[in-house]
């Protein structure tokens, strides 16, 4: 199955944040570059959408972005183990 890659500044038009923003949740861990093209970075589009989605509501629950860093890590390592 091909996936839908999506640039840093598709992601950023697409959900409204700011590009800064975008590499701020690249370098913390809280999105997943998962290939680059020279010096684009690409990230799955379907997963970013999701862990986005995640980040706002935990952002909106009033969690730090560390904290919420740990809690996806954690979900992803539970999906693994009951996989």
């Amino acid at each position: 199955m091909k996936k839908d890659l999506i640039s840093a500044k598709e992601i950023a038009t697409k959900h409204s944040l700011t590009y800064q923003t975008v590499n701020h949740y690249t370098n913390i861990g809280l999105i997943n570059v998962v290939s680059r093209k020279g010096n684009i970075r690409l990230y799955d589009g379907d997963d970013t959408a999701a862990r986005l989605a995640k980040i706002t509501q935990l952002i909106n629950a009033g969690l730090p972005l560390r904290v919420i860093r740990k809690a996806l890590d954690n979900e992803l390592d539970f999906g693994a183990l009951s996989s």
